[in-house]
């Protein structure tokens, strides 16, 4: 469900009164890229979100939660993961789990290069999408399916004989993404496609991120993976859920302001949180996806606790 600048005022208005929104029931599917492997962001705010297989996790799922109750926007949000799968996993493995309700929203992702045995080969993906889509479709007809195409791995760019090796840092992104977007025209029930690794890159450009982890993190930038070049740190993830909110709702991720809670709980300065918003928006608006609406603070304020 989208929302714009406008339905935002209103929103917030209505949370300053204290009356209720609406529920919206939202489920991600995937794998330690939603998880979060790898980071403090993996059992964050997990009491805020239901793990459908029970382990205890917040990760990604649990940072758009709290976005969205910055934003005065009431989600219900579930989560069902599976380390090193892809959607073939999910189809085969745990359709029961997922189809014990309808969903109104669903993200999901498959393998972080495509096919884990034929990296960049987007036809598992393809199929497995429009399938799991056609399944989700048959819960809900009115169900929105986002694809979350995923980043640029280092450790397949920057080590010899990988499949990326040699190759400029933002192309592994690209050739995901293209993937994705095959997916996402094959399947009617499929609305979109997040581009988080594309969002990566842009925070490369930007200045926000550095581009190569194994030759050290250059001073006053983060590092969006983790410790093993291949998952997302904490940034990483970070940037993933600023992107899945601004494409699932519409609104200007920096809306959600430089003091943003859960940047602060997990560490972040104000620049890091302003930065990684900002490429985010600009990832997003240049596709269409956004319009702009930055938070604008009349005077500076401290960060705080998230509620």
């Amino acid at each position: 469900m989208r929302f714009t600048s406008t339905t935002l005022a209103s929103l917030l208005l209505t949370l300053s009164t204290s009356a209720a929104i609406a529920d919206e029931s939202i489920l991600f599917i995937g794998n330690s890229f939603t998880y979060g492997f790898g980071s403090a962001a993996r059992f964050y705010r997990a009491d805020t979100v239901t793990d459908l297989n029970n382990e205890g996790i917040g990760g990604v799922p649990a940072l758009f939660k709290s976005f969205a109750d910055q934003a005065g926007l009431d989600y219900e949000v579930a989560l069902e993961t599976r380390g090193g799968s892809g959607l073939d996993f999910h189809l085969a493995e745990k359709r029961g789990v997922i189809g014990r309700r309808p969903w109104d929203t669903v993200v999901m992702h498959g393998y972080s290069t495509l096919d884990s045995a034929q990296p960049g080969n987007p036809a598992t993906l393809i199929e497995t999408a429009g399938q799991m889509a056609e399944f989700l479709h048959g819960l809900n007809p009115e169900v929105e399916v986002y694809l979350t195409a995923t980043w640029s791995r280092a450790d397949q760019v920057y080590v010899e004989d990988r499949p990326w090796s040699g190759k400029p840092i933002e192309q592994m992104a690209l050739d995901i993404r293209a993937g994705y977007d095959q997916a996402a025209a094959n399947a009617a029930a499929i609305k979109s496609v997040n581009p988080v690794g594309e969002a990566w890159t842009r925070a490369m450009t930007l200045g926000v991120a550095d581009s190569n982890p194994y030759d050290g993190i250059e001073l006053g930038k983060v590092n969006l993976w983790t410790y093993d070049h291949y998952h997302a740190s904490d940034y990483g993830y970070y940037l993933e859920a600023l992107v899945v909110f601004g494409n699932v709702t519409g609104l200007d991720p920096r809306s959600l302001g430089e003091n943003e809670c859960s940047g602060y709980e997990l560490g972040m300065s104000r620049t890091q949180v302003r930065g990684l918003q900002q490429a985010a928006f600009e990832q997003l608006a240049s596709e269409g996806k956004v319009t702009p609406n930055p938070l604008a603070l009349p005077t500076p304020v401290s960060p705080e606790h998230c509620n």
